[in-house]
């Protein structure tokens, strides 16, 4: 029997229903390899297990044979492979437990494979966002967040941008086709920021201003 853990959700990534004024324009994840990468230095991991095999086959290579002096590199390279699978294992569950949303009104995030949470972030309160690509299409969107809006880097991190903890920025991290959806956050940021705002005017203070 099938289970869904989010089947609580009444629309895939959004604790509630949008209102009527409100629809989606793209949702999301992390692509999982590049997670591990960008998250986890997953590159940076495998080098430095390949850096310590080279050196003790180096090191041991004037008191043995080249093959027995080879094998005595072979521990290093699996546990560098075990390490690996451990961080590409723990990045692929926090993508598939990610689901990133972009409507008319705000950016949503939902994180967290144990603890989940949803950050809605409405794009007035956002006041600048960066996209970096990769040539594979993969980048990441950050967002700038103005005013008073505090948020914990320990909590939402891997889907923030690196080192930025006194002002957390929440991030769109490894995600597929990274401008495109850049593209639509801008247009839909700039649209809604740029809507006037309606307020309701008393107009029995008016009048009695007036008759006076």
């Amino acid at each position: 029997m099938s289970h869904d853990d989010f089947n609580f959700e009444p629309i895939r990534g959004l604790p509630e229903a949008l209102p009527a004024d409100e629809y989606i324009l793209w949702q999301g994840r992390p692509n999982s390899l590049r997670l591990a990468k960008d998250a986890w230095s997953l590159n940076w991991v495998i080098g430095y297990f390949i850096a310590l095999a080279v050196i003790r086959v180096i090191s041991v290579s004037d008191m043995m044979s080249l093959t027995s002096a080879m094998a005595q590199g072979i521990p290093f390279l699996v546990a560098g492979a075990l390490t690996a699978l451990i961080l590409f294992g723990v990045a692929t569950v926090q993508a598939r437990s990610t689901v990133y949303t972009l409507t008319n009104k705000r950016a949503c995030l939902r994180i967290g494979a144990a603890l989940t949470m949803t950050l809605n972030l409405p794009y007035v309160c956002i006041g600048n966002a960066q996209v970096a690509l990769r040539k594979s299409g993969l980048g990441t969107i950050t967002f700038e967040l103005i005013g008073e809006t505090r948020l914990s880097y320990l909590m939402t991190w891997p889907h923030v941008r690196p080192w930025y903890m006194s002002r957390t920025q929440p991030a769109f991290r490894s995600i597929p086709d990274a401008e495109r959806v850049a593209a639509l956050f801008a247009e839909a940021a700039e649209t809604r920021v740029s809507m006037p705002k309606v307020t309701q005017r008393d107009y029995s203070k008016t009048d009695s201003i007036a008759a006076e």
